[in-house]
């Protein structure tokens, strides 16, 4: 079905889930959902909720489709967000982001898990026991598994690896060497289908963001993981690095909230963003079936 089609057929309920007062470094995630909302309030009905309220507004249903989108940081609302997984799962409720991802959507143990399979990431270890895996740097990085928006980050001498204690690899800890690299670049990617890159060319300015024209390999790089990762419906958002010697290493997978940084992009590639949400999101509702034609019943 085209979207031409569907805004004929039917109009999609969707319950969009934002934290609309969140506030994060560089970034104003409040502006990027006022205009995805406005734009898909065109062709759906469109209601916005706070992460903390999604479970019960998605049990009423009243909604076709939910939408997750830029919610935060899930550390700051653990147990409301397991109850909206087991209850979207366990009812088979239509949520975009597909809740079969196995990137950051299920923690940072993807990073472990690609590093030991041989992928192009950053080194990753989670056991004091593999330490002597990892290159020798000058620094490392420890990260708590369950982490985002560099939230528990630290940076450690090697000696001070050694004072990672037991509890503190049982709670899931992520030992990492810290890159120097040239610079970050993203590629971001609806459903399978590339969009565009954005990158930061000064390395301690992360948000300053440009626009990046990838290459045919670079795309090869990003593709890999998008075909690694259990997602059909949802918006991803591949984080690289550029090491000195001319190598992408994975940083992230950004498989459930990625920020966009639309405002960043000229006029035509946000209008092709814009539509290939709308079609996306109508090829889900078509796909699942049970939609609501224009009446209720």
């Amino acid at each position: 079905m085209s979207l031409d089609d569907f805004r004929t057929h039917v109009r999609a309920r969707v319950l969009y889930v934002t934290d609309l007062a969140y506030e994060a470094k560089g970034r104003r995630y409040c502006d990027e959902d006022i205009f995805l909302t406005s734009r898909l309030r065109e062709d759906f009905d469109i209601a916005l909720c706070h992460p903390l309220e999604a479970a019960a507004l998605m049990e009423t249903g009243a909604f076709d489709v939910v939408v997750v989108r830029n919610s935060g940081p899930v550390l700051h609302y653990e147990a409301a967000y397991e109850d909206f997984r087991a209850r979207a799962v366990k009812n088979d409720v239509r949520v975009y982001n597909q809740l079969t991802g196995r990137a950051d959507m299920a923690g940072k143990q993807y990073l472990v898990d690609l590093s030991a399979a041989g992928y192009p990431v950053i080194p990753t270890v989670d056991r004091a026991e593999d330490l002597a895996r990892l290159p020798e740097v000058a620094e490392y990085v420890a990260k708590p598994k369950a982490g985002a928006d560099s939230i528990g980050l630290r940076f450690l001498e090697r000696p001070e690896l050694g004072e990672l204690g037991e509890r503190e690899w049982a709670a899931g800890v992520l030992v990492q060497p810290r890159i120097h690299f040239r610079y970050e670049v993203s590629f971001y990617f609806i459903d399978d289908t590339f969009q565009y890159a954005l990158y930061a060319p000064d390395p301690e300015r992360r948000w300053k963001l440009e626009r990046y024209e990838p290459t045919a390999a670079d795309l090869v790089f990003a593709q890999r993981f998008i075909d690694w990762n259990d997602i059909e419906h949802g918006i991803q958002r591949v984080d690289a690095c550029r090491t000195p010697e001319g190598e992408l290493l994975l940083v992230e997978l950004e498989d459930l909230n990625p920020y966009l940084s639309l405002d960043l992009l000229d006029d035509g590639t946000r209008e092709a963003f814009v539509a290939d949400f709308k079609a996306a999101l109508a090829r889900y509702a078509s796909a699942c079936g049970g939609m609501r034609s224009g009446t209720d019943g």
